[in-house]
């Protein structure tokens, strides 16, 4: 292909620089849009299962000796509300406690216009008779009724700690002698959920504890539900290569149960307010990753950039791009080639300046 001298000289200035008849630019379907700067978030989808919540579970033991006489709680899954009673015990050390703390009550009365050593110490003795009591987990309200009737209540009600369902309950309780630390019941509260889930470890860098997460359930059609990372495991299984995280659920009504199949999504903020373009714009070989830019008046040039994080169809630029530039988004293929062409014909020229020389 001949070169002139006119065409000599506009190639050395040019740079990498092409320019496209306006016409030719519409034909092609050359469209632009202004670099921005936005957060840029990342789409991480992820699948589990429901568990309950480990930090909410509570087991009923006494902390005396005795024996069990009625019980109320009659099958694994019963619902129970905090203050219900789950089982009547009957234990020696409590009668005699009992006893103990309704003796000394009389005698703090008779005591009331003793002088005041006197009267403290028959105050003291009640005190201790109560704490004694409460450290066995024996109610306020129980204690209070034991005072006001002024009897000894044979047997006592063993309440439920917190609200859920029974999820364990032992075998022929009724009759059977129990120890302190004897795990009688065991009860779930069901308020809220674990998740657990896993995800590769390039995206551990932005799931951290506390991201929310939204969670889909094929059991509940058309329904989001919503979650945060509550935990995130010290290791990478080194099989997979995921990381497992657990997520807190709130389940205020009921509906979510364990074991129950759940599709996660979360979107973390990878970078904020950052210099973006849209994804498509970016001309990638492999090597190295390239953008067209529009100067304007039908000319356009390719820019070399160092990208960021990418997500929901925008990638950062790090380098090479300033606020107020313009790209290409599609046909940006043709108009690169058409510059590296323009380019190597300015190289040829040199080159044969050179020689002629």
């Amino acid at each position: 292909v001949p070169v002139y001298a006119d065409e000599k000289a506009a190639a050395a200035d040019a740079g990498a620089a092409v320019t496209i008849d306006p016409a030719v630019v519409q034909n092609m379907g050359v469209t632009t849009e202004p670099v921005s700067r936005r957060d840029v978030t990342r789409e991480i989808r992820t699948v589990g299962y429901l568990d309950f919540d480990q930090e909410k579970m509570v087991s009923v033991t006494t902390k005396y000796q005795g024996f069990v006489e009625s019980v109320f709680v009659n099958y694994v899954g019963q619902p129970v509300h905090k203050g219900d009673a789950l089982f009547e015990i009957y234990s020696p050390e409590l009668v005699q406690t009992e006893q103990e703390l309704l003796s000394a009550v009389q005698f703090a009365r008779r005591m009331q216009n003793a002088p005041d050593d006197a009267r403290k110490r028959a105050e003291g003795l009640v005190d201790a008779a109560r704490t004694r009591l409460a450290y066995w987990d024996i109610t306020p309200d129980q204690v209070a009724r034991l005072e006001e009737s002024g009897k000894v209540f044979r047997t006592l009600a063993v309440t439920a700690p917190v609200s859920g369902l029974v999820m364990k309950r032992v075998d022929g309780l009724e009759g059977m002698a129990v120890r302190p630390g004897m795990d009688v019941v065991h009860i779930a509260d069901l308020s809220t959920l674990w998740l657990r889930v896993e995800v590769f470890e390039d995206q551990l860098p932005w799931v951290h504890v506390g991201s929310p997460a939204t969670i889909t359930l094929t059991y509940f059609p058309g329904e989001k539900f919503t979650g945060r990372v509550h935990f995130v495991e010290p290791e990478v299984s080194e099989k997979t290569r995921t990381v497992a995280l657990t997520l807190r659920v709130p389940n205020p009504d009921g509906r979510l149960r364990s074991g129950m199949y759940a599709t996660v999504e979360l979107q973390p903020v990878t970078a904020r307010n950052a210099l973006v373009v849209p994804s498509r714009a970016v001309l990638r070989t492999g090597e190295r990753n390239v953008v067209v830019t529009a100067l304007g008046n039908g000319r356009f040039a390719p820019r070399e950039v160092r990208l960021g994080p990418e997500g929901d169809g925008w990638v950062q630029v790090l380098s090479g791009l300033n606020d107020g530039d313009v790209v290409v988004t599609s046909s940006q293929f043709l108009i690169d080639s058409e510059s590296n062409l323009q380019t190597a014909i300015r190289q040829m020229v040199e080159a044969r300046s050179k020689g002629d020389r």
